[in-house]
């Protein structure tokens, strides 16, 4: 992808987030702070009883290339297992944002990322009580993951 293409697709999930907003009984929620520059991102997600994504929501606030990057992991997520999710790294959200672009943004790119990982983690620990929002109350957020 050019140089313009990256762009205007990260214009596009900022001005236009995918997956934006809250889920009713997540089977978890977690959230994080890039303590650098501020930006926050709250994930939730409703997992089947394999550990799926079966919904997945988020909001925040920050920066254009934070919130396109929690924009477009969730589409990349959704289906996915919290096994797939816990071998991501962010240089894949990288390359498909546009690695040019976003090269010197990397802590921006990678906060949707972590925070899904360590509420991923909490999850698969929490075990399949968690489906559908079993047992959501019980997982509790955590700030600067």
């Amino acid at each position: 992808m050019d140089r313009q293409a990256a762009i205007d697709q990260i214009l596009d999930h900022y001005e236009n987030p995918r997956h934006y907003g809250t889920l009713e009984q997540p089977s978890f929620t977690e959230e994080g702070v890039n303590p650098g520059c501020g930006d926050v991102v709250r994930i939730s997600a409703r997992l089947d009883g394999d550990q799926r994504i079966t919904e997945i929501a988020f909001e925040g606030e920050g920066c254009t290339i934070s919130q396109a990057a929690a924009s477009m992991l969730m589409e990349m997520v959704l289906g996915r297992t919290l096994d797939e999710v816990l071998v991501m790294d962010a240089d894949e959200l990288a390359a498909r944002m546009g690695r040019e672009v976003v090269a010197t943004r990397l802590p921006c790119v990678s906060l949707g990322l972590r925070v899904l990982q360590t509420g991923a983690r909490k999850a698969r620990r929490a075990g399949p009580s968690l489906e559908a929002g079993g047992e959501a109350d019980k997982m509790e957020s955590s700030r600067g993951s």
